[in-house]
């Protein structure tokens, strides 16, 4: 049997699916719900919490919970846009970029297998679709590898210097979690929605990484979808 707070959240999930709760809807004030559900404002609080972090309902301070409007789901593709993180997604989005150079902190120095206070240029992307923020990335390149060369910040990005090999492997892991404070600021989203985040590391044939670069997704707008192809057979015969 449900607890009380997951039927409330079953209740109020329905009530937006059928759209009888509307997006952009104010709710109830959480004691008019609390009441109504004969419950604590408390366990109240716990069932908004479950709607919170599935990105159906959103809090604001001051004003009370809403109905959030549905956003459209965009696919991370992944590995073949490194280098290139704005082609990494099934859908165009509006780029914004800041350039900086910086000291390897530790736990880059392990990432990248650099040494210590190792000069690197990092790029911030934020990713928006119209003008819902979508993502952030912070891309890191060994200073000798990267070239910025232009100030448009759609075009901002590392380069690999002329004389770099090519990439040879991209790796990239994904784990979900919670969202820091400053990026659900940034990301305008609730501290209880999960976000992806995804870590990926581009080396090239000699084994050296080239760029690393640290993605992070909201839960409710954002997917990470990685496809094998098989050889066949008969392909290989063929060719």
């Amino acid at each position: 049997m449900p607890s009380r707070r997951h039927a409330i959240a079953d209740d109020l999930r329905h009530q937006i699916s059928s759209g009888h709760l509307k997006a952009g809807k104010r709710l109830p004030s959480e004691a008019q719900l609390a009441a109504h559900y004969t419950v604590s404002t408390s366990t109240l609080r716990n069932a908004l919490a479950l709607l919170q972090g599935e990105g159906l309902v959103e809090k604001i301070h001051g004003n009370g919970n809403f109905v959030r409007h549905r956003l459209r789901r965009i696919a991370y593709t992944g590995g073949a846009a490194a280098l290139a993180p704005w082609t990494a997604f099934s859908a165009p989005l509006r780029m914004t970029a800041r350039t900086t150079t910086i000291e390897a902190p530790s736990h880059l120095t392990t990432l990248l297998n650099v040494p210590p206070r190792c000069s690197l240029t990092e790029v911030l992307f934020t990713t928006h679709k119209e003008e819902t923020p979508y993502g952030l990335a912070h891309i890191y390149v060994p200073h000798d590898l990267a070239q910025v060369t232009t100030p448009l910040a759609e075009q901002i990005a590392p380069r690999p210097a002329e004389h770099c090999p090519a990439l040879a492997e991209v790796q990239e892991r994904v784990s979900a979690r919670l969202p820091t404070q400053e990026e659900a600021t940034t990301l305008r989203i609730s501290p209880t929605l999960a976000v992806l985040s995804l870590t990926r590391v581009s080396t090239d044939a000699t084994g050296r990484v080239v760029e690393s670069a640290l993605l992070v997704l909201p839960g409710d707008r954002a997917e990470a979808l990685f496809t094998t192809r098989f050889v066949t057979e008969e392909r290989i015969l063929q060719g």
